[in-house]
């Protein structure tokens, strides 16, 4: 690990201005100064020199980073700095977002979730053996080879695979946040906006597969999500390898809102873990609509959800877990 300078932010304009102007050069992504909120991520590529931030700003300091509002008329309102643990036992939250209490829930252990926060969670790195290793020049880092393509893919995508790199995105909070339509404020030196998590994640392309998201030197300051009949029946089922601390092999968030009559008014189903962003399948949202989640249709709702899938020679094992998990999770929710 490279030294580096040391800045807690007084303030999100003090944390801009600390970062200085970050998106001048993507050449130099690596060597610019770096935000850090839990940290935890931070650390693993500081030491394995994926970066090298000569500064090091903590956002930790800013007051009201953390802050957590929820009620029925605004929705959600969860602090970038907000930890997942923190989030996770809100009864709010979990009344009006229970399938993003489902996915906080699955990340990793409790003693990571009590440090871990809702915007480190979104901006972290892809865990890609091949991008992670210390001595190795993907294409990701700068390189001109995506190692997996031809090589040990077990764990990679299988939508997206076209794409130049064919990381998967590792956030469980991601996939649950594109599904309730939530919306991420950012702020950097040309000012603050607000960018639907939809497009907020950023798949690899060949002009630059460096980034996983839009951000342009910016950090994020906020999440929210609108109380909405669809985010309240909301879950997030998760496939690892380990049962105590894995990321994800699979997962999918799904969302929905029912009739009356018990038929489907409207949908989301996001998939996480198979994609290098969270991957929505619009086609399978307007299948369900006006049918009930009977078991006739979320059968058929998995079998469309990997009709577009394109696996790696070592990953066909994803369809099978695929199409289970958007049985269960939509059953789930009936």
């Amino acid at each position: 690990m490279n030294a580096f300078e040391w800045a807690n932010a007084k303030s999100v304009a003090d944390a801009v201005r600390l970062l200085g102007e970050t998106a001048v050069d993507k050449t130099a992504l690596n060597d610019l100064p770096h935000p850090m909120g839990g940290g935890q991520d931070l650390l693993t590529t500081m030491k394995a020199y994926i970066v090298r931030p000569p500064r090091v700003v903590n956002l930790k300091t800013i007051p009201d980073a953390n802050r957590i509002a929820a009620d029925e008329a605004s929705g959600v309102v969860l602090g970038a700095l907000a930890t997942l643990t923190d989030v996770e036992a809100n009864p709010a939250v979990a009344k009006l977002v229970p399938g993003l209490i489902d996915a906080i829930h699955s990340v990793a252990t409790p003693q990571i979730r009590n440090v871990g926060t809702i915007g480190g969670n979104l901006c972290q790195r892809p865990r890609c053996w091949y991008f992670r290793h210390e001595n190795l020049k993907c294409l990701k880092r700068g390189g001109d080879t995506c190692y997996a393509k031809d090589g040990e893919n077990k764990y990679h995508a299988i939508y997206g695979t076209d794409a130049p790199c064919v990381i998967t995105h590792p956030s469980d909070l991601a996939p649950m946040l594109v599904a309730v339509s939530a919306v991420i404020s950012a702020t950097g030196a040309k000012g603050s906006r607000e960018i639907g998590a939809g497009e907020f994640f950023r798949m690899p392309t060949a002009d630059d597969p460096r980034r996983e998201n839009v951000l342009a030197g910016e950090i994020v300051t906020e999440i929210r999500i609108p109380a909405t009949p669809l985010a309240a029946r909301s879950t997030y089922l998760k496939f690892k390898e380990r049962l105590s601390l894995d990321f994800a092999m699979a997962s999918v968030a799904t969302a929905v809102e029912l009739a009356a009559d018990g038929t489907v008014r409207a949908a989301r189903v996001v998939l996480g873990g198979l994609a290098p962003v969270p991957w929505a399948l619009p086609e399978v949202d307007a299948f369900l609509i006006g049918k009930r989640l009977d078991e006739a249709t979320v059968l058929k709702a998995g079998e469309l959800a990997i009709a577009d899938a394109k696996p790696l020679s070592q990953n066909a094992y994803k369809l099978q877990l695929t199409k289970t998990l958007v049985r269960r999770a939509l059953m789930k929710l009936a």
